[in-house]
């Protein structure tokens, strides 16, 4: 599959630019373990980049402008001296990188590329983020610009914040551009300090897509963040990472302000406990805290959906299934389950026959942050 995506961009740089490219950026997907919503609360975060990626076929050019095509969608020309938005679509994420970058002093050099990709779209596993750290990638390498992990993710973060308007945290940006080979990715997401956590290798990280799409821009997402801004300035602290009592919360705020904070708390010590437990083996407990996760969005935060409520009671009915949550922001998308590795196929067959033959299902491996090739 990746090496198909991979050559998908060369042979669609070929054509659309009538020469050979320069280098091949890789920029991963990611699913979320553990941790929804308490990126933007200055918390904690337990992602992993998959192995899908979207690919970027690029080659330097002396033009004062980037040129992207990708497969079934519009060439995209931005005008370095003047970037500006564009309505809306797919090229807002390379414009507002490319303006963000401009903002943090890189000095922009035109590219041409071409994109391909095995990420599926709106499906919770970040394909814009990956998008925006392979323009990223690609701008630094032809502008001569280093390649900070941290810096770059912050530089996408505000793209996808001032420019796409996604309010989103730094977790889907930092995880894709920095993260480590074989492990997922523990991040604070205060210090912007990771450290990676090993999957231990009894278990398989299983990606179910539920099939429900959604614009995160357009839907509560917005919303939820404001919520929990507005609860911790009730609460008298920067973040919901600050509150440790979560007595106090219900006595203080609001029912559903209450309950919004009530996740985040929650969710932050979730976390820590997960990571503790993969580096433990403790598989059952991992897998209890992921369905402890997924009532807690479901029920305190209201970000689920009746089609993934359903598929995750149907896994846990599965024996080899430890357990299963939504992954991502919410409204739509993937759920995540960690499944014995011996039993990732007759788990697959069995789901299929219980829901639907078509139901797509991803096994994935940890894989490394955005990286680039010359050719």
């Amino acid at each position: 599959m990746a090496e198909e995506a991979r050559q998908s961009a060369v042979e669609l740089f070929r054509r659309s630019f009538g020469a050979e490219p320069e280098f091949v950026v890789r920029s991963p997907g990611r699913v979320n373990l553990i941790g929804d919503h308490t990126d933007y609360n200055d918390g904690f975060v337990l992602p992993m980049a998959i192995d899908r990626s979207v690919w970027l076929a690029g080659r330097m050019t002396t033009e004062r402008r980037i040129r992207v095509e990708s497969a079934g969608f519009d060439v995209i020309e931005l005008d370095l001296d003047r970037i500006e938005r564009s309505g809306g679509g797919w090229g807002e994420y390379v414009a507002g990188v490319a303006w963000s970058l401009a903002e943090a002093g890189d000095a922009l050099c035109g590219w041409d590329g071409a994109v391909a990709s095995d990420v599926p779209v709106g499906a919770g596993l970040s394909s814009s983020a990956a998008l925006e750290l392979a323009v990223a990638r690609a701008t630094t390498v032809c502008s001569g610009s280093p390649w900070d992990p941290v810096a770059i993710a912050q530089v996408a973060q505000r793209a996808e914040n001032e420019w796409v308007g996604m309010a989103c945290g730094i977790m889907d940006q930092l995880v894709v551009a920095a993260a480590a080979p074989h492990a997922a990715l523990l991040i604070d997401c205060r210090s912007l300090e990771t450290r990676p956590v090993p999957i231990p290798t009894e278990v398989a990280v299983v990606v179910v897509d539920s099939a429900t799409r959604r614009s995160l821009v357009g839907s509560a997402y917005n919303q939820r963040r404001k919520s929990c801004e507005q609860a911790a300035a009730l609460l008298g602290v920067p973040a919901l990472r600050d509150i440790e009592d979560v007595g106090q919360i219900a006595a203080l705020l609001p029912e559903r302000l209450a309950r919004r904070a009530r996740h985040v708390v929650t969710e932050n010590r979730r976390v820590l406990a997960f990571e503790a437990a993969l580096r433990d083996g403790d598989v059952e407990q991992a897998g209890q805290l992921l369905l402890a996760s997924h009532r807690s969005l479901r029920d305190d935060f209201e970000v689920s959906v009746p089609e993934i409520d359903d598929l995750v009671a149907t896994l846990m009915e599965i024996r080899g299934v430890h357990g299963a949550r939504m992954t991502g922001a919410g409204f739509g998308g993937c759920l995540v389950a960690l499944v014995d590795a011996a039993s990732v196929g007759s788990v697959i067959d069995e789901l299929r026959d219980r829901v639907h033959p078509d139901v797509e299902v991803y096994v994935t491996r940890p894989a490394a942050g955005t990286s680039f090739e010359p050719l």
